[in-house]
């Protein structure tokens, strides 16, 4: 069976892969020392030779996926570097059948098994989003049906919890991060990825369930991304006529082109869903009758019980956190006396922190950092010198670790106190308010972020002027998020504005200039 083996020769793998893509491949094979089937997926190098920081943002990224535990998502076992520098995922084999498969084999679906598998994949999508992750690639062939009827989505092993310089940037291969025919108005045009670009993707998955066909079709993958900005998608009804009119109408919604029009969460689609979700008989050929009572149904069957008759918050907020407001600086208090530091216990946890941070451990990093900060605030108050060093440090490892929802109110709270105290933290408190709406805009909270973004700017301009270079990115973040958010006006106004700045103030060839000058040109061409 074996073709080659990984890790000291635990990982067998067969002769040939499975797949392969533009980002890697994926082989089968089986891990020696547990006696499992696994998957092992290898992401290819962008110029095809190794690359450090590829390798660390890889296993950052496999730490920060690995931390979704949901039954369907399959489960991620290891991850390492074979020998010839190429970093791997070791994951759960999945058994069954690609949504995109079973499409090709039997056309348009049920009408009640498009809306399960739809609502299944919200199930886990809700999961992803509460954990500030954006899977960026959703679609059938990244969906599997298992012989129970289970739904598993894969590839969350190569999403990314994105950082708001992704969103102008375009892979190494030249490749927009996402597949035509399932990317988002947001993702063309700005690279922008959210919980509501996932849900577009899920749209344009749920279109061709039930009506066996893409939502747009082109000679081109350009083609297809311009139809995905500017065409209004065809009605399902007048393809098959019977699918529900309030099904029809979810589908539409979802296809949205504006991020903030489409439904405001996975929870919200989910509770749409449901109804039809109903004549889950056999699909002859996939999922023939059972000659036994599935276990996980079984167990499925009790847990859906569960509160069933109470009472719960609206999905719809689910997740979502209120924001704290500005208040003044607290005052220390008394440390209790198992609580007493000094700063050198201090510089123990930054000093831990740092090494675990250097092993892409950031849960644990964050952890000592948290230990460390409350007791530090009540022996030395909130804006001592070191204490706003510790809390800082402890923001951005949450940022790192790409716990958005957590890092917001960690760098907002920092801010207020340092606002409150003196103006001798200007570029900090500046700082931390950047990162809070980057946290925003990164959880979809777009309309917050730009609120942000626009008060902050006007401070920047008076701290620094208009001709540095923190006031010129941060209008670039902003006409990026414009256009992100369907503001293609005002997003042309800002971009064109800040290009006519760059050009008088940087060489001929600058990569910001000539980027700002194509992305300018293709919104002009696409109108």
């Amino acid at each position: 069976m074996s073709g080659r083996t990984l890790s000291n020769g635990r990982y067998e793998l067969e002769t040939l892969p499975l797949a392969r893509g533009g980002m890697g491949e994926v082989w089968l094979g089986r891990d020696t020392k547990l006696d499992r089937e696994i998957a092992v997926k290898f992401i290819r190098f962008p110029d095809g030779t190794r690359d450090d920081e590829h390798i660390r943002r890889f296993v950052r990224e496999s730490r920060i996926t690995a931390r979704l535990e949901h039954p369907g998502v399959p489960a991620v076992y290891d991850v390492g570097v074979d020998g010839d520098g190429r970093p791997f995922l070791v994951m759960q084999r999945i058994h069954g059948i690609s949504i995109a498969d079973l499409v090709a084999e039997q056309g348009a679906l049920p009408i009640g098994w498009a809306a399960a598998i739809a609502a299944q994949v919200c199930a886990v999508l809700a999961a992803a989003h509460r954990a500030s992750l954006v899977h960026r690639d959703l679609k059938p062939s990244n969906l599997m049906l298992e012989p129970d009827g289970r739904v598993k989505v894969l590839d969350f092993g190569l999403a990314v919890a994105p950082t708001l310089a992704d969103f102008s940037k375009i892979t190494h291969t030249g490749q927009p991060l996402g597949t035509p025919a399932y990317m988002a108005p947001e993702q063309v045009e700005a690279n922008l990825s959210s919980p509501a670009t996932d849900l577009y993707a899920l749209g344009c998955t749920l279109h061709e369930m039930l009506s066996g066909e893409h939502v747009f079709t082109g000679s081109t993958s350009y083609s297809v991304m311009s139809k995905q900005v500017k065409e209004t998608p065809p009605a399902l009804r007048s393809i098959r006529a019977e699918v529900p009119p309030a099904l029809e109408q979810l589908v539409l919604d979802l296809l949205e082109k504006k991020p903030q029009s489409r439904p405001a969460s996975a929870e919200a689609v989910y509770d749409r869903l449901l109804p039809f979700a109903a004549d889950l008989g056999p699909l002859p050929g996939v999922l023939d009758p059972p000659s036994t009572t599935s276990p996980v149904r079984l167990y499925a069957g009790v847990l859906s019980r569960v509160f069933a008759e109470t009472t719960v918050v609206s999905s719809t907020s689910a997740g979502v956190s209120p924001q704290p407001t500005t208040a003044p600086p607290r005052q220390p208090e008394p440390a209790p006396q198992h609580e007493r530091l000094n700063r050198s216990d201090l510089d123990r946890a930054r000093s831990e922190a740092h090494e675990l941070v250097r092993q892409s451990r950031y849960s644990q990093a964050a952890e000592v950092l948290t230990e460390a900060a409350g007791p530090a605030s009540r022996a030395f108050g909130q804006t001592d010198r070191d204490v706003v060093s510790l809390r800082f440090e402890l923001a951005n490892v949450l940022f790192e670790g790409g716990d958005y929802r957590r890092a917001a109110p960690a760098y907002h709270d920092l801010a207020a106190d340092l606002a409150a105290a003196d103006a001798t933290h200007t570029d900090l408190l500046l700082r931390c308010r950047l990162q809070e709406a980057t946290c925003h805009a990164l959880t979809g909270q777009t309309s917050q972020a730009l609120r942000q973004l626009n008060d902050l700017l006007q401070d920047e301009r008076q701290a620094y002027g208009d001709d540095d270079p923190r006031t010129l990115e941060l209008r670039r973040q902003i006409g990026l998020l414009q256009l992100g958010a369907g503001q293609r006006q005002a997003a042309e106004q800002t971009l064109s504005t800040l290009l006519a700045d760059l050009k008088r103030l940087r060489e001929a060839g600058d990569p910001t200039t000539t980027e700002i000058a194509d992305l300018l040109a293709s919104l002009r061409r696409s109108r």
